[in-house]
């Protein structure tokens, strides 16, 4: 493939940092639209997808150097390539520093979070879309060694320096799985917002599907960096896609139960105070009725 999209004199414009950058465009022109169906304000959803973006990238670029700090001591100039390392790690570290970071700053704005995610769940999925797309064509996340004849072969020594994808040996094009499993969601969850009943549901379906595609998509791709869990039953990516589709299924019983927490969480007090409030004829009626 091409880890590098083109060339401006002697700088290098990777392909992976470009469809990444495209995906974050295109994510934030959707995020408008979105935001107008959920009758939220255009501007602040902008101001709060750029806020967001900007502490994942700090968040994970600073991780990276404490992991690397005594080597990047020896080595200053190393610093300038720390763009081109991908783990998914540090994606996960990032995307956990902008998801705080984004709370923190729509509760300052008081913008309703349940409204905000699910004008934000399908913009995020297009933009993974685009990142899976530039992953696929840098060599990054690469898959599991194939004989199918939609394999894809990298060749690129850049491929192998920055990502160390296997050179010569054709591997299933697993970014290019992910990437239509991401769009379709995209699609899904934008019709659906028209559509929802209440605040939350497109949010939540969201992360379930997120979480479902990572656990499928990572059945083929190679292991390798990735964490090994329950005696290589599972990889680290999974677990965390374990942990979004109980966080989304968590998100629509909520909703499900009228946006509060669920009968059977409820305070005793505050049932005593509910019962306090009721008069004699509305609980006569209740009994009969």
């Amino acid at each position: 493939m091409h880890p590098v999209l083109f060339h401006i004199g002697a700088i290098l414009i990777p392909a992976y940092g470009a469809l990444a950058a495209l995906g974050v465009v295109a994510g934030l022109f959707l995020a408008q639209g979105t935001a107008r169906i959920a009758q939220l304000n255009p501007g602040q959803v902008w101001n709060l997808c750029i806020v967001a973006l900007f502490a994942a990238l700090v968040g994970e670029r600073l991780l990276l150097v404490l992991m690397n700090w005594s080597e990047l001591r020896l080595h200053p100039s190393w610093m300038l390539g720390l763009a081109m390392i991908h783990h998914p790690l540090l994606a996960a570290a990032g995307a956990l520093v902008g998801l705080v970071c984004a709370t923190v700053y729509a509760c300052w704005l008081r913008l309703p979070l349940a409204a905000t995610a699910d004008a934000l769940a399908a913009p995020v999925a297009l933009g993974l879309a685009f990142e899976q797309i530039g992953a696929l064509m840098a060599g990054s996340g690469y898959g599991t060694e194939t004989a199918v004849r939609w394999a894809v072969t990298y060749t690129n020594p850049l491929a192998a320096r920055w990502s160390g994808t296997p050179l010569g040996i054709p591997l299933h094009p697993v970014q290019a799985y992910a990437a239509l499993a991401y769009l379709t969601l995209s699609v899904l969850l934008l019709v659906w917002l028209s559509a929802r009943r209440q605040q939350g549901d497109v949010a939540g379906m969201g992360l379930m599907g997120i979480g479902v595609a990572i656990f499928i998509t990572e059945l083929w791709r190679d292991p390798e960096g990735r964490g090994v869990v329950l005696g290589g039953a599972l990889d680290g990516p999974q677990i965390a896609a374990i942990a979004l589709v109980m966080a989304g299924a968590l998100v629509l019983l909520e909703r499900k139960c009228g946006g509060g927490f669920p009968p059977f969480r409820q305070k005793e007090g505050e049932r005593k105070g509910h019962e306090a409030t009721i008069g004699p004829a509305e609980k006569d009626e209740a009994a009969h009725g």
